[in-house]
C-alpha cells in the first residue's frame, strides 16, 4: 500500500497489535508506520488514512523539515531522529527516536555513554588479552581512532567512536592494547590482533570508510 504526499509515493507499514487505538507515525521520509489492532482491516486503514489525511500531511512536512535540517544523529550505529522538548528532564529513547530537552542535555548524555561503554568493553577485553594495567583517556580526534602510550600505559578513544556499532567499538580497543605486545603494525602485531578480532581487516575497511 501507498499513499501519495507532497508528490512522493509513501509506503505504509502495517504493525497489528492487541491494541485498542491506532497510531501514525513517519519512520522517514518514503515510510508510514500504522500501529492498529490486529482485527483492523487493510480496508479499514485506507478509510482511516482518508479519514486523517489533512493531519497526516503536516506530520510529513514535519518530517520532512526535520531531515533537511539534519536532526538525526547515529548512536552506536543505530541512526536516531532528534526530537527537542523541553518539557521532559532526562533523555527519553524509543525505537528510532530520541528525546532530548536540549542539545546540550544530548551532548552530555553522549560523553558519559562514551566512558560506560568504553569501559564495558575494555573490560570484556581484559578478561582474555594479558596486558598491564593502564589508563583510560577519551578525547575527539581527526586522524586516529585511538592510541597506545605504552610507557605512560594510557590509551586514547577517539570519541566519535561512540558513533559506531560495538563491534567495531572492539576492534580499535583489541588494536590497541595489542601494541603492549608490538609497537608497530609488524606481521607479530597483526598476529595478536587477529587472535582476538579475527574479522579486523573488515572492521578496518569499515572505519576507513
Amino acid at each position: 500500500m501507498k499513499v501519495e504526499f507532497l508528490d512522493n509515493l509513501v509506503n505504509v507499514s502495517v504493525i497489528r497489535k492487541n491494541n485498542k487505538n491506532v497510531y501514525f507515525r513517519f519512520k522517514s521520509s518514503d515510510t508510514l508506520e500504522i500501529t492498529c489492532h490486529y482485527l483492523v482491516t487493510d480496508h479499514e486503514i485506507k478509510k482511516l488514512i482518508e479519514k486523517n489525511y489533512p493531519s497526516l500531511l503536516k506530520m510529513y512536512e514535519k518530517t520532512i523539515k526535520k531531515i533537511k535540517n539534519h536532526e538525526t544523529f547515529t548512536l552506536l550505529g543505530k541512526p536516531y531522529t532528534i526530537i527537542i522538548d523541553s518539557s521532559i528532564k532526562n533523555i527519553e529513547m524509543e525505537d528510532d527516536y530520541i528525546k532530548t530537552p536540549s542539545m546540550n542535555k544530548l551532548n552530555q548524555f553522549t560523553k558519559k555513554l562514551c566512558k560506560d561503554v568504553f569501559n564495558t568493553e575494555i573490560n570484556k577485553y581484559l578478561k582474555i588479552i594479558d596486558v598491564p594495567s593502564f589508563s583510560l583517556r577519551i578525547r575527539k580526534m581527526t586522524t586516529r581512532w585511538g592510541v597506545c602510550n605504552t610507557k605512560l600505559k594510557v590509551i586514547t578513544l577517539n570519541s566519535d567512536l561512540i558513533y559506531y556499532r560495538r563491534d567495531l567499538i572492539d576492534y580499535v580497543i583489541v588494536h590497541e592494547m595489542c601494541h603492549f605486545y608490538e609497537g608497530n603494525h609488524s606481521a607479530k602485531f597483526w598476529e595478536h590482533v587477529s587472535k582476538y578480532y579475527p574479522n579486523y581487516k573488515q572492521a578496518r575497511k569499515e572505519l576507513k570508510d
